[in-house]
């Protein structure tokens, strides 16, 4: 049994959702699934399996930031995961975006140093699996779910004090920043799964300004990168 994860393998579905909120795990869970059964509780990790449209299913919170969600990772993968999905929300570094929007990344630029400790600090682009990435843009392509794609930042600083750093990102393409990405597609890529990332802008963090998304528009915005985010993890189960 896992340290964090208080599992026994066959626990956990092959494919599993990875909110940063462990109250969004239990939303999804609850909202989402047919016969939710909580599987972790441990320092609030909240994971549940249960079943969407007929398919095996799971979904597992991680916290915040790279370290303590890598650790989520490599026990997901020791209990049988083979799909690691996250669904999150980010600051979206793009004029053009707007709160509520979609994003599928492609790759993270590695601005935090677990998924570079994994690498042994050698040079290395964290890239998600081909296999999501397609998945989700078909996905979302047949609700009518509009979608960027391409690359994002993991970062170690939610609240940084280098507020210039935000404006060279967006300069240089990058869709939006977060905090577990590159370590997810590390670890798979380490591992051999399958490693993705959805995520919801709930900020817009360009242009010298900063606007939040509200609560209502939040959950509406994640039930839609939630449908999708099944759709593509069960397709071809």
């Amino acid at each position: 049994m896992p340290i964090h994860i208080r599992a026994e393998p066959g626990d956990y579905g092959e494919a599993c959702l990875l909110p940063g909120d462990p109250l969004r795990a239990k939303y999804i869970a609850e909202t989402y699934f047919d016969n939710p059964v909580q599987r972790n509780g441990e320092r609030g990790l909240l994971g549940y399996s249960g079943e969407w449209e007929g398919k095996a299913v799971s979904v597992q919170g991680t916290g915040m930031g790279c370290p303590g969600a890598t650790i989520v990772f490599e026990e997901l993968i020791q209990l049988g995961v083979k799909k690691l999905l996250r669904v999150g929300t980010c600051g979206g570094l793009q004029p053009s975006h707007a709160l509520g929007d979609l994003i599928v990344a492609i790759s993270a630029v590695p601005a935090d140093s677990t998924a570079m400790h994994l690498v042994g600090n050698e040079p290395h682009c964290p890239t998600a699996s081909w296999e999501l990435i397609h998945g989700s843009v078909h996905a979302a392509k047949e609700i009518g779910q509009p979608l960027h794609a391409g690359p994002i930042v993991s970062s170690d600083l939610f609240y940084n004090p280098d507020g210039g750093q935000y404006e060279r990102w967006s300069k240089r393409g990058v869709l939006a920043v977060e905090m577990e990405a590159a370590a997810l597609f590390t670890v798979g890529a380490i591992r051999g799964v399958e490693a993705g990332c959805l995520l919801t802008v709930s900020d817009i963090v360009v242009q010298g300004e900063f606007k939040r998304i509200t609560d209502e528009e939040l959950r509406s915005a994640v039930d839609r990168m939630t449908r999708v985010a099944l759709a593509t993890v069960t397709s071809g189960h």
